[in-house]
């Protein structure tokens, strides 16, 4: 398996980045379910796209995979992990540690892809000073005190949407440069920050309505 990664340097089209964390989590299913090798057919078929498109999204960096056999799946993991950045753990700030922040806490799948809550955050009294799943809940008012101490760059926000913009703008100003949002709303933040908002809501309404 031969590659040149580049670390995504070049320009690649954004729906191939979007497909390469697809291919991710199918390679990791393999990986659990112990299966070594995985033909592009195959890979493809599981991330509903064609085998060429497989093959064309890899070729931006590298050449992979071994013709008549596929590819080897711990290494195209390995790869994929390095060309996403995500081959070193990635410290993450957690705000907002109600029901939805205390599941996340616990939630293994996350240092799985090498993300690491190291931080957490809640303006409630009675939360804070709690330890969940080794990390203490500290007073919000101290955030971005926090947050610049331990150079995090990557917030995750599960607080209420009345709250999502003032917390927002709090993180920009830590220098946070990456924002996962559980709340439904417009965040007013310089446009350098990379933010995605999960509408739970609006997903499952997405579930069943040809249901």
């Amino acid at each position: 398996m031969a590659s040149n990664v580049g670390k995504m340097a070049r320009s690649i089209p954004e729906e191939t980045r979007t497909r390469l964390f697809l291919y991710l989590r199918e390679l990791r299913c393999l990986q659990k379910k112990g299966i070594c090798t995985i033909p592009s057919q195959r890979l493809a078929e599981a991330c509903h796209v064609k085998s060429s498109t497989v093959r064309k999204d890899l070729s931006y960096f590298g050449e992979f995979g071994v013709r008549g056999v596929g590819y080897e799946v711990d290494g195209l993991t390995n790869e994929l992990r390095s060309i996403l950045n995500l081959d070193q753990i990635v410290k993450v700030a957690l705000v907002g540690v109600g029901n939805l922040g205390k599941a996340l806490l616990g939630f293994p799948g996350l240092e799985d892809e090498g993300f690491k809550i190291v931080a957490a955050f809640d303006a409630d009294e009675r939360k804070i000073g709690q330890k969940i799943d080794r990390v203490t809940v500290e007073d919000a008012s101290r955030m971005e005190e926090r947050i610049e101490a331990q150079d995090i760059r990557v917030a995750i926000m599960a607080v209420p949407a009345s709250e999502a913009p003032a917390v927002a703008q709090r993180l920009a100003e830590a220098n946070v440069n990456a924002i996962l949002s559980f709340a439904p709303c417009e965040l007013n933040i310089p446009p350098d920050i990379k933010i995605s908002c999960v509408d739970l809501a609006s997903e499952m309404a997405r579930l069943v309505c040809c249901v």
